[in-house]
């Protein structure tokens, strides 16, 4: 069991597991030999028993059992008594495996095998589960056990929502009966079950019943994971919405002959594309699929909605994707001869066999010319007001005020809770809520937010790193949220032959401590980054700011190439800077291991093993390199100061990257 120290065995206790063992070897042997001569007497089940019961988590034996039960009924010629004696025998031998280890995932199985027979009376289950659930009440496998047989009986979630609070009230600490608990009134709300139609009605109900068992025992965990699935429930949204996107909502686009795309006057807002296509951005706030050209409606002076391909940054291989890019193509005529059109776009969410307009936006636009910015010489000035930086969506909830008093309420409840740690992690939760609910950009409480997340890791050094994690997600909002913060940290490149205004914004966050990074729903105009001089492990989200021409890295944590895995989708990414992390200085990627965000991908799963770069250089030292690398166009790339970063793999970017022509400030031949 979890937190019993380990003692060396006695001697004596040595002589009974050596004796146990022999009995097993010798019973293992029998049994498999049985098996393998498919024998099926009632000697050689009793015996399949005795091994199981000894051994519950011998699957083979589980397995044979089944196939005896059907040789059984096969014989008994569906007599309902010998079927009914057969089964029982069954249920026996589980109760028996159970006794001895009641978390043998073969042994729930296999009684969920014999009840699914239709056979066997399920009225004694619930008196089982009660009396396993006594001895261990968090026994998961008891809990998982418990649905199946609610659902046999056709128990009703309100019953079986008032078993789980007499357990609660038996014992606070229940962990598993809080998480049943959340379980079932989901289902209910889902339902609108009577008492549980109105959600708010339902949520300070439950936030009452878990401030009750927080503030009996503010160090128990039980509550307080409960209170934050109830905070989860108060903020989502019901549907997904569509945040952000790019071009912005209401934008007026320019087209030149020179392949500029102009939404305005201000440098936020130009885009140079060298390819035949425009890329249009869609950022929801939760992971949909079904974006195409039957869901997605692009008009303008030519037709061109049927030749918009829209593809999902995909998360863990899944059909869904929090972001979605569509490649607009234009005619294969020269661009100054399209003259002016317009450009409509309207997205309509699949939601049960409905659609559901989300957004429409239009795009008006006529052609001029554009000069190209030259990266030589920088200049502080601060850029001009921004207009047009994401969408503002129209859909959200109308009418927060319920949400936005329960809250409060909590706010203020747990205000009383702030000498302990749990307490102040779960006011920092609520206050980043409630500014969450603001129609603003402006983070009230983000201040004291971060005072907080700061104050949390001096209090707990062992998580640290966790709230030094989320005091970077409340400092990067603050920092974009607000228009004079943004400006302060955005920055423009400027040449003798072009008006300022004309070059494209480098927004500069470095040397800000960063660990980790967020809110990429506002920054999907970016196209110039540096995030220099922080701490960053992983750039996790990175992949929906598929704008990015420059991204500079350097001085960073970044251990692996795993940790980059968001650059395989940065096809504009042109200037990359990786210059002085940590890739190659650690043996074990831990970046693995790490918290996923919505955006996480899989590596290497399409690669066969049987590429090899020229010159001798074998994927099989930088694989991971390699997968990163291998679809990108840059012309610029600089990893020195890393561990990696030696005259092999110097050589072998040169032959995964065709199109590089400076390395670590070295210009290619």
């Amino acid at each position: 069991m979890h937190g019993r120290p380990r003692k060396a065995p006695k001697p004596e206790d040595l002589a009974a597991f050596s004796a146990k063992a022999e009995k097993l070897r010798i019973l293992q042997s029998q049994f498999l030999s049985n098996h393998h001569q498919k024998i099926y007497t009632k000697e050689a089940v009793e015996l399949s028993a005795k091994l199981l019961e000894i051994n519950p988590e011998c699957y083979t034996a589980w397995n044979y059992r089944k196939l005896a039960v059907q040789h059984s009924l096969f014989e008994s010629n569906l007599d309902p008594d010998a079927v009914n004696s057969i089964l029982n025998d069954e249920l026996r031998v589980v109760e028996n495996a159970l006794r001895q280890n009641f978390k043998s995932y073969g042994a729930w199985y296999h009684r969920k095998w014999v009840l699914n027979k239709g056979h066997s009376s399920i009225e004694n289950e619930l008196r089982l589960l009660d009396k396993l659930q006594n001895v261990d009440p968090r026994n998961f496998h008891a809990w998982n056990y418990r649905r199946f047989v609610a659902a046999l009986l056709n128990r009703s979630d309100e019953d079986e929502l008032n078993h789980t609070q007499d357990l609660i009230d038996k014992n606070i600490s229940n962990y598993s009966a809080w998480h049943n608990r959340s379980v079932l009134v989901s289902n209910l709300m889902k339902k609108k079950v009577q008492a549980f139609s109105q959600k708010d009605e339902v949520l300070i109900r439950e936030y009452e019943l878990v401030r009750d068992a927080v503030f009996t025992d503010e160090d128990d965990q039980s509550g307080w994971f409960y209170h934050l699935w109830l905070l989860d429930q108060t903020v989502k949204a019901e549907s997904p919405l569509l945040t952000s996107s790019w071009p912005a909502h209401g934008s007026d686009i320019t087209l030149s002959g020179d392949r500029y795309l102009d939404l305005g006057s201000s440098p936020f807002n130009t885009y140079h594309f060298d390819s035949g296509s425009l890329p249009l951005i869609l950022y929801f706030n939760q992971a949909v699929e079904g974006v195409n050209v039957s869901t997605v409606t692009v008009s303008s002076g030519f037709n061109v909605n049927k030749d918009v391909i829209w593809k999902p940054i995909l998360s863990n291989n899944s059909k869904t994707a929090h972001v979605w890019v569509g490649q607009l193509k234009f005619p294969k005529v020269e661009l100054d001869s399209l003259g002016a059109y317009t450009l409509e776009c309207m997205y309509n969410l699949p939601k049960k066999n409905q659609w559901m307009d989300l957004v429409q936006k239009k795009y008006h636009g006529e052609m001029k010319n554009f000069h190209i910015y030259e990266p030589d010489s920088l200049e502080s000035d601060l850029v001009l007001p921004l207009d047009h930086l994401s969408i503002k969506n129209e859909h959200e909830l109308s009418d927060s005020s319920w949400q936005e008093k329960i809250i409060d309420e909590e706010i203020s409840n747990f205000r009383e809770l702030l000498d302990c740690k749990i307490g102040k992690l779960t006011l920092a939760r609520l206050l980043t809520a409630r500014d969450a609910l603001v129609s603003s950009d402006k983070s009230v409480h983000s201040e004291e937010v971060l005072r907080l997340y700061s104050e949390l890791m001096k209090l707990d050094p062992p998580h640290s790193q966790f709230y030094k994690d989320e005091h970077s997600l409340i400092l990067f909002e603050k920092v974009i949220s607000g228009r004079e913060s943004l400006l302060s940290y955005c920055f423009r490149y400027k040449n003798l032959t072009s008006s300022s205004s004309s070059n494209p914004i480098c927004l500069r966050l470095n040397g800000l401590s960063l660990s980790r990074l967020g809110s990429f729903e506002k920054l999907l105009w970016v196209q110039m980054l540096d995030l220099s001089h922080n701490e960053l492990r992983s750039i996790e989200g990175l992949e929906a700011m598929q704008l990015l021409s420059h991204l500079n890295l350097s001085k960073n944590k970044l251990g692996s190439f795993t940790s980059l895995e968001s650059l395989r989708h940065l096809k504009s990414l042109k200037v990359l800077d990786l210059s002085y992390n940590e890739i190659g200085a650690h043996s074990v990627d831990t970046t693995k291991y790490l918290c996923s965000s919505p955006l996480c991908h899989s590596i290497g799963s399409e690669w066969d093993g049987s590429e090899l770069v020229t010159d001798g250089v074998s994927l099989v030292s930088y694989w991971e390199a390699f997968f990163i690398l291998k679809g990108l166009k840059l012309t610029q790339l600089d990893i020195t100061g890393n561990a990696i970063a030696d005259e092999k793999f110097t050589a072998f970017l040169a032959e995964v990257l065709p199109a590089l022509k400076w390395l670590d400030g070295v210009q290619l031949n």
